[in-house]
């Protein structure tokens, strides 16, 4: 089996158990990950937000409309450039997070067990791989990739 379907279907394997956890409190993984992200940085951008939930910005749109009308999160103007709309946790999607965090927890409890103490590695690895993936190519590589214009 190619890594990068191990890594998919593993991936898919733990999202499933998280979806079963948070699914009884009404919750989608896209949403905990917003709260997560949001959790972590108040005042988030939104296409900050879209990369650390893993979706694109028009799938980010509707999961914050969607989360706006359930009050988890509300949407405020950026101080340094009004264009901008920044994503701030309210108290009640707090207290959501709070009360499904253990879900998030317990998971990573039981991988870590698995990975037992070769885990120290592994996580490093995979953030090296992650990390390598979202670099840009260079100019180099662009140059090689591209096709030849012709003249007007």
């Amino acid at each position: 089996m190619q890594l990068s379907n191990l890594i998919c279907g593993v991936n898919r394997q733990i999202e499933q158990t998280l979806d079963t956890g948070l699914r009884s409190h009404g919750l989608s993984i896209e949403q905990y990950r917003v709260l997560q992200a949001v959790n972590a940085e108040n005042g988030i951008a939104m296409g900050d937000l879209a990369a650390r939930v893993f979706v694109d910005s028009p799938t980010l749109t509707k999961i914050i409309d969607k989360m706006v009308a359930s009050a988890d999160v509300y949407r405020g103007p950026d101080p340094r450039d009004r264009r901008r709309v920044l994503i701030f946790l309210s108290d009640k999607g707090a207290a959501r997070l709070e009360a499904v965090r253990s879900i998030g927890v317990d998971l990573e409890r039981q991988l870590a067990e698995l990975l037992g103490h070769e885990q120290a590695d592994f996580l490093r690895h995979l953030r090296a791989i992650s990390a390598n993936a979202r670099r840009p190519t260079s100019s180099a590589d662009e140059k090689t990739d591209q096709q030849p214009t012709r003249g007007i």
